[in-house]
């Protein structure tokens, strides 16, 4: 310390009694939770903004050419635990909310048993048809 003054008179000590003097770091290179923190920020960005350029393009061509991959990414967007909150249920419903929906589901139930709700689709099978390539009867 004493050279460096003597030999450069505006040298200032960057430890003053073992402490780091103020505007010197300890750790010229930084910290390591910044760094990373700075690193994650500016790839994020430049990841948002290469995305809103070519992210829908990229995400059908990965759907079309790699449809595995493109499931995976999908699978690794779901949360792998859903809280589901159950909030009384029929229990906490009134007399008259049961009596209601008991109607309901024995209407539901009527219409399902008399059809109501099915598409009748009248068609015969043509007599014409022949298939290319068809597996012949081995009967």
């Amino acid at each position: 310390m004493a050279l460096n003054a003597k030999a450069n008179p505006n040298y200032v000590a960057k430890r003053i009694n073992g402490k780091f003097a103020p505007g010197y770091s300890g750790n010229p290179g930084g910290s390591l939770e910044a760094t990373r923190r700075s690193f994650n920020r500016d790839f994020l960005l430049a990841l948002a903004a290469d995305f809103k350029k070519h992210g829908a393009a990229a995400i059908e061509k990965v759907r079309k050419q790699q449809p595995a991959a493109y499931m995976k990414i999908c699978a690794l967007l779901v949360p792998r635990e859903m809280k589901l909150e159950h909030s009384g249920g029929v229990k906490a419903m009134t007399d008259e909310q049961l009596e209601h929906t008991l109607e309901v589901i024995k209407e539901l139930i009527a219409q399902r048993d008399a059809g109501l709700g099915a598409k009748l689709i009248e068609a015969s099978p043509a007599q014409d048809v022949v298939c290319e390539g068809a597996i012949p009867d081995r009967n």
